[in-house]
């Protein structure tokens, strides 16, 4: 049986995959609130967009503090495909998540773990809960193959 990290995780990776087959790094995510529902859906979009900032992250706070016409989301949970850089960190942080839970770490921009280890700076005016590694290989897998087939092309 699966978790409800993991569960959560597959509707993600839904939206990464719809990422794809629009011709954006498929990475996907999704905002769950305190009492477990979806509040929104989201994938990367800066091709789509013209817009450098159209992460999976910033696109999924976008929608949701929309919805409940506020920009803070306290006690929520995100969901995301690939470990968040430092933007979608920022905004995360900012937008007062409780909770962010991501499958494959990212070595070249992650900053939760793989690089700048930003939840455990002290000068932070929030604390954040996270955990990575939740349906990593698949999520790896998913990026690999995109440009995999990028490179092929080119």
């Amino acid at each position: 049986m699966q978790s409800t990290d993991q569960v959560w995780m597959q509707a993600a990776l839904a939206a990464a995959r719809a990422a794809a087959t629009l011709g954006e790094v498929p990475v996907g995510a999704v905002l769950i609130d305190a009492a477990g529902e979806l509040l929104a859906s989201a994938h990367n979009a800066p091709i789509a967009n013209s817009d450098p900032t159209a992460h999976a992250e910033i696109q999924v706070l976008r929608l949701a503090a929309q919805l409940l016409g506020n920009y803070r989301l306290g006690g929520c949970t995100l969901y995301v495909t690939l470990e968040p850089c430092v933007m979608c960190f920022g905004a995360i942080v900012h937008a007062r998540l409780a909770r962010v839970v991501y499958a494959a770490s990212d070595p070249k921009g992650g900053v939760i773990e793989s690089h700048l280890q930003l939840p455990n700076l002290a000068p932070s005016n929030h604390r954040l809960e996270w955990e990575g590694g939740v349906l990593a290989d698949e999520a790896s897998s998913l990026l690999k193959e995109f440009f995999r087939a990028r490179r092929a092309t080119l």
